[in-house]
């Protein structure tokens, strides 16, 4: 009987896990919780991103719409003293789109807009990426980060 006994007890610590085992397993689980954390950060970014890019595209059509109308640009007159101006103040492209796209991330973040009348660029703060290394002049695009994505003339396209 007393043979019996200690069979069944090898049997038992048999299905148990071990320190090692559960060491590794919680590891791993944590290693996913970061990388998915870490992918989700990236796609969010990204979205935004492309939702700035958009934003600028659709503010680009207008201000071209309002150029074949009269003939010029809208000129900026802003209050950074530059010739930047943030778009929310401008108020002859409005005709030609419903309202000026504010900033998917932070209203402390803003896009901005420079023309002398026959050239413009509309400049944003992209997170991820950038096709110019600052807004001409410089441009603050809200909460002291400078503007690094331009359309137009003065900007790359």
């Amino acid at each position: 009987m007393s043979r019996h006994l200690q069979l069944q007890t090898n049997n038992n610590m048999k299905r148990a896990f071990t320190l090692v085992e559960i060491l590794v397993v919680v590891t791993i689980i944590g290693l996913l919780t970061v990388a998915a954390v870490v992918s989700y950060s990236q796609f969010t970014k990204r979205a935004r991103d492309s939702r700035r890019i958009t934003d600028l595209e659709q503010i680009k059509a207008a201000l071209e719409m309002y150029r074949s109308t009269n003939d010029l640009y809208p000129i900026a007159t802003g209050a950074l003293g530059t010739g930047y101006s943030t778009l929310n103040s401008l108020t002859a492209p409005t005709v030609y789109i419903q309202s000026i796209p504010k900033d998917p991330k932070d209203a402390s973040y803003l896009y901005y807009y420079t023309s002398d009348g026959t050239d413009y660029t509309l400049s944003a703060q992209l997170e991820l990426t950038s096709s110019c290394g600052s807004a001409p002049g410089g441009a603050s695009c809200g909460a002291g980060n400078a503007c690094n994505y331009c359309v137009g003339p003065y900007g790359q396209k």
